[in-house]
């Protein structure tokens, strides 16, 4: 690597898979940032080489990460851990790169500095992003990366500076790559699926120019963070302990930008080119409405009061499970070697926050439907996960909304179709006059009625508003109606 034109060569000569060509190009990485021998200039220009060779490569995994027609568990896996590796070893290089720009200022020209900070961000916020993927854990570290990193280029008065070239035609900068890590963070990304997280950080970083950074709280400021600390941005509820190394963000004008392009995808059922395509507008609408609740002045109120418990809840899990766990709940057939255990540590009327004291595979993910039985009782519960965050590779919390007290499983037709084995799911809220049907994934024509008979009556389910759709199952919100049959 230290001959160019050898170099070029091997970076040429990368391997036609795109995983084993990302993990030759992690492995130059760490080599080249660590080896003695290099003059810094030469560093630097080699470690910003493989990082460009890198980059359509890891644009391509991401994509079939998250790709509609999912991959195998073992390919999913397999594409996580190297994207992750990757990010997690360019943001080491260029980190020690920046020490040695730190230590001695005159060794590396201004103009690369700055490339090497922001590319350095930009890694160290993908590595958060991947960790998002799937919930956790997260390292504290990369927040101490990142603040750290920021710092510095404050310091050296380039922070706010001209925007410096990216691969794939993109420009960026300090301010650009930290003010979209904090607003990324902010977005409660642990309550969106892997393509929502995707498509979420892609809307940050086309409005990443509006955000706004002060060093107090001000009008609009509505996040904060300390340089000095190893730490992810937190809401501001109280005004934080004023401090050198205090940073206030929010949204600024990127909030107007957001709430036109809600209004554009409503309008067009179409999403902005540079955001990429998507054939269930609704779910990008979904995603669109979910930050602009959180970038609101005012914080997202809970609809009910949370009380701290201690109980245990039984859990099935998926549409299979739920239905086999209520249909059978007092048959002796039931296999109750596929529940688990779950330690319930608050619960209000709309749901619960629990503890997975043993995560036992990838199946635990934001959507994921629940049977839940409380402990002591015979009742089975219905509910989805609506946030998941992995506190360490056996443990994770998560929260539940509870979406029906009183499922049952009954037979569905809608005419011409044949019928359908669901689950009914009166609303678990008292006197909402809502009733959601959960039916497997794939079935249901959308904007068709659903019959059923219960008893010597005939019910008619009248669709309200789109379905919520996930891996196995799809859930539809009906009025209910009534007839004799």
């Amino acid at each position: 690597m230290r001959n160019p034109k050898e170099a070029k060569r091997i970076l040429e000569a990368l391997p036609p898979d795109d995983v084993k060509a990302l993990e030759e190009l992690s492995h130059w990485l760490e080599s080249v940032s660590t080896v003695e021998g290099f003059k810094p200039p030469e560093r630097a220009a080699l470690l910003i080489s493989v990082d460009d060779a890198a980059q359509p490569r890891q644009r391509k995994l991401s994509r079939d990460y998250t790709a509609a027609a999912r991959p195998s568990k073992y390919q999913e896996n397999r594409l996580w851990t190297q994207l992750h590796e990757y990010w997690k070893q360019a943001a080491l290089a260029f980190g020690r790169m920046l020490d040695v720009a730190a230590q001695a200022p005159k060794a590396v020209d201004p103009k690369t500095t700055a490339i090497v900070a922001t590319r350095s961000m930009r890694a160290a916020a993908q590595q958060i992003k991947w960790q998002h993927m799937r919930y956790g854990p997260f390292d504290p570290a990369v927040w101490g990366m990142i603040n750290k990193v920021y710092a510095f280029c404050e310091a050296r008065g380039f922070a706010d500076g001209k925007l410096v070239p990216y691969p794939s035609g993109s420009e960026s900068s300090p301010r650009l790559e930290f003010a979209k890590a904090l607003m990324f963070n902010a977005s409660s990304p642990d309550s969106l699926l892997a393509t929502e997280v995707d498509l979420a950080e892609r809307v940050i970083a086309e409005l990443a120019p509006g955000f706004a950074i002060g060093n107090a709280p001000a009008a609009g400021l509505i996040y904060w963070t300390d340089l000095a600390k190893a730490m992810a941005p937190l809401r501001i509820v109280k005004p934080p302990e004023a401090s050198a190394g205090l940073r206030c963000t929010g949204p600024g004008d990127a909030l107007a930008g957001l709430q036109a392009m809600i209004q554009k995808v409503q309008q067009t059922r179409d999403l902005p080119a540079s955001l990429g395509t998507t054939k269930d507008p609704e779910a990008a609408l979904d995603v669109l409405r979910h930050l602009a609740m959180l970038w609101a002045p005012e914080p997202p109120e809970r609809k009910h009061a949370r009380h701290a418990v201690k109980s245990r809840l039984t859990i099935a899990h998926g549409f299979s499970g739920v239905i086999e766990a209520i249909d059978a709940s007092g048959s002796l057939d039931f296999d109750q070697k596929a529940t688990e255990s779950w330690v319930v540590e608050n619960v209000s009327a709309g749901g619960f926050g629990a503890m997975v004291p043993q995560v036992k595979s990838d199946w635990l993910r934001v959507g994921a439907l629940l049977a839940m039985q409380p402990d002591g009782g015979n009742n089975w519960l219905v509910g989805a996960i609506r946030r998941v965050n992995r506190t360490s590779a056996q443990e994770a919390r998560v929260g539940i909304e509870t979406l029906s007290r009183s499922p049952k499983v009954m037979k569905f037709r809608v005419r011409g179709l044949g019928e359908e084995t669901g689950v009914l799911l009166p609303s678990a809220v008292l006197g909402s006059g809502e009733v959601a049907v959960a039916l497997r994934s794939g079935v249901y024509p959308p904007g068709q009625n659903l019959e059923a008979s219960v008893g010597a009556k005939e019910h008619v389910y009248m669709p309200q508003g789109s379905a919520e759709r996930q891996e196995d199952y799809e859930l539809v919100r009906f009025r209910e109606m009534v007839r004799d049959s």
